[in-house]
C-alpha cells in the first residue's frame, strides 16, 4: 500500500510542478501510513497568516492523500484581513491585486502541505496538525506568504555563507476568564474582550511560591510543547500578574518561526479548555499587568567552519560578522519594527526603565538596549538578542528582518556605535513612538523594498494602514471623558 500512496503523490500537481521533492514524496507517504496506523480521524492544515495567526481546514483522514497530491483550496481573501478579520483590500471591483497575483472575486489559492512539519495535537488525540505553504492556482509560491519571506530570506543568508540560529524567549499571561462575552451584542468585529481576573498575583520574579501557584498550568503547557516536539526549555514566573515566561532550544529560523506559531496557538486552545484565558497581547489594559516582551536570540554558523561568527577571540573583542549584524539591525531598527512590533498596541510599550528598549542602541549583556550582546570567548552559544520584538509578532517576518537587516550590514562592512551603558539616553535616536511611524519608516525603506520586493512592501504596509485607520476613527475612552462633560 505504501508504494501506491507514493505513486499517488508523485504522480500528483504539488510533486510535479516541483512543490515536493523525491525525499518530501516519501515522507508524505509514511505520514499517509502513520495517520492510519495511529487511527487519526482529523488532520489540522494550517498555514500562518500575515499576522502569524495560524488559518486553514480540517479534513477527514482519508483525504490527506489527496492534500499530498494537489494541496487543499481556500479562499485568498485570507491573506487580505487585518487584525480585526476584516478584508481591507477591494477584490470586488478587479482591482485587488499583489504584483502578479490577483486576488479579485474572493479567488483560491492553495495550502501545500509540508509533510516535516506534522505533530500531534496532544489536547486532541484523535488529531494531527500540518503547517502549509500558499501557492497560487499554477502552483508558484505567494510571494507575500510570510512562510515564504522567511524561506527567501535564509537562501539569501545561505547564499552569503551562513546560516542563523534562532532561539526564543516568549512572554504571556493566563487569567481566570469570568464571562466568554458571548452575548449576540458582543458578537462584533473585532469581538468584545472576554472579561478575566488573575490566575496569580504578580510582583515576584522568579519566585518559587508563585511557580508553585501556577505549576498546574505551566506543567500541562509544557507536557504539551514537548508532545508536539517544540523543544522548551523553561517555564519562568515573570515580573507581572498572571505574566510567564517559556524559553526553547535554539534552531533554524524556518523551524523556530514554525514552533512560535504552533506555541502561541496551543496555549490559546488549551487555556481556553480550561476555563482561562491566554493573552499574547504586547500591554494588555488591565490594572498591574505588565507589557509583554518576545525576545529574539540569534547567531551566525560560518558554512566555511560550522563555528559561530559572533564568537569573539579576546573579551570585549566584535567579530567582522558581530560588529556588521548589530550595525544592520540598528541602522533598519525604525523599518523593522513594522515586523517585530506589528500592532498598535505594540509601541505603548516602548517605556523606559521598563526592561523593553525606547532607543536604537547595543550594549554588553545590558536588558535595556535594544540589541542586548552576549559574546565570549570560546562560548558556543555567543549570540544577540534583539529585545524590541513583542508576542504578537508574526515571527516569520521578524526573523526575516532580522537576518535581511543583519546581512545588510555584513555586505556593506559595516560598523556600530561604541556600545552604550545608559540605554534610555535621550540622546540616542528612538525607536517609532506609534505604528504610524513604523509604517511610514518601513514604506520608505531601500533595503525591504529590494530585499522583499516593493508589491510585498506594499502589501504589509497597506494591511497595518488600514488598522491605523480604525484606530484613528475610534472615539477612545480618553477622549469621552476629556470633552463629554466639558463642552
Amino acid at each position: 500500500m505504501g508504494t501506491s500512496i507514493r505513486d499517488r503523490i508523485a504522480a500528483g500537481p504539488l510533486a510535479t510542478a516541483g512543490r515536493l521533492d523525491a525525499a518530501a514524496i516519501d515522507r508524505a507517504a509514511e505520514v499517509v501510513e502513520r495517520v492510519e496506523a495511529d487511527g487519526i480521524e482529523t488532520l489540522r492544515l494550517c498555514f500562518a497568516d500575515q499576522h502569524g495567526i495560524l488559518r486553514g481546514k480540517t479534513i477527514v483522514a482519508d483525504a490527506l492523500v489527496s492534500a499530498f497530491v494537489s494541496g487543499i483550496g481556500m479562499p485568498s481573501t485570507l491573506l487580505l484581513k487585518d487584525t480585526s478579520h476584516k478584508t481591507v483590500f477591494p477584490v470586488w471591483n478587479g482591482a485587488a491585486s499583489t504584483g502578479s497575483l490577483p486576488f479579485a472575486g474572493a479567488s483560491d489559492v492553495l495550502m501545500v502541505p509540508d509533510p516535516q512539519t506534522i505533530v500531534p495535537v496532544p489536547w486532541s488525540p484523535h488529531s494531527m496538525m500540518i503547517l502549509c505553504d500558499v501557492a497560487d492556482r499554477a502552483d508558484v509560491p505567494v510571494p507575500v506568504s510570510s512562510r515564504t519571506i522567511l524561506h527567501r530570506a535564509v537562501d539569501d543568508l545561505a547564499g552569503a555563507g551562513y546560516a542563523a540560529v534562532m532561539g526564543l524567549e516568549v512572554e504571556f499571561q493566563v487569567f481566570e476568564r469570568l464571562d466568554p462575552a458571548l452575548d449576540h451584542g458582543q458578537a462584533t468585529i473585532p469581538p468584545a474582550p472576554v472579561v478575566t481576573r488573575n490566575l496569580t498575583q504578580g510582583w515576584q520574579y522568579l519566585t518559587e511560591t508563585r511557580y508553585g501557584e501556577a505549576e498546574g498550568i505551566l506543567d500541562t503547557i509544557r507536557r504539551m510543547a514537548e508532545a508536539m516536539g517544540l523543544a522548551p526549555r523553561s517555564m519562568e514566573i515573570e515580573m507581572g500578574p498572571s505574566q510567564f515566561e517559556f524559553t526553547f532550544a535554539p534552531s533554524d529560523p524556518v523551524g523556530q518561526a514554525d514552533r512560535a506559531v504552533l506555541f502561541r496557538t496551543m496555549v490559546k486552545e488549551v487555556c481556553q479548555a480550561r476555563g482561562l484565558h491566554a493573552s499574547f497581547m504586547a500591554k494588555p489594559r488591565l490594572p498591574n499587568a505588565a507589557a509583554n516582551g518576545w525576545h529574539i536570540h540569534q547567531s551566525l554558523i560560518r558554512a566555511e567552519d560550522g563555528e559561530n561568527a559572533f564568537m569573539p577571540a579576546e573579551p570585549g573583542e566584535l567579530t567582522r560578522e558581530a560588529a556588521g549584524w548589530i550595525a544592520g539591525l540598528l541602522d533598519h531598527a525604525g523599518a523593522a519594527c513594522l515586523l517585530t512590533s506589528p500592532t498598535i498596541n505594540s509601541y505603548k510599550r516602548f517605556a523606559p526603565f521598563q526592561l523593553a528598549p525606547n532607543r536604537v542602541q547595543w550594549g554588553r549583556d545590558n536588558r535595556g538596549a535594544m540589541i542586548r550582546a552576549l559574546m565570549y570567548p570560546g562560548d558556543r552559544a555567543s549570540r544577540l538578542e534583539n529585545r524590541a520584538a513583542d508576542p504578537t509578532a508574526n515571527p516569520y517576518l521578524a526573523f526575516a528582518a532580522q537576518i535581511i537587516s543583519g546581512l545588510d550590514g555584513i555586505e556593506r562592512g559595516a560598523m556600530p556605535p561604541p556600545a552604550t551603558e545608559t540605554p534610555y539616553d535621550e540622546a540616542a535616536t528612538a525607536l517609532p513612538s506609534t505604528m504610524i511611524e513604523a509604517i511610514e519608516a518601513f514604506e520608505g525603506s531601500e533595503l525591504f523594498a529590494r530585499r522583499l520586493g516593493p508589491d510585498v512592501v506594499r502589501y504589509l504596509a497597506h494591511i497595518k494602514r488600514a488598522e491605523w485607520d480604525r484606530y484613528l476613527s475610534t472615539v477612545s475612552e480618553w477622549e469621552q471623558a476629556e470633552y463629554f462633560n466639558l463642552f
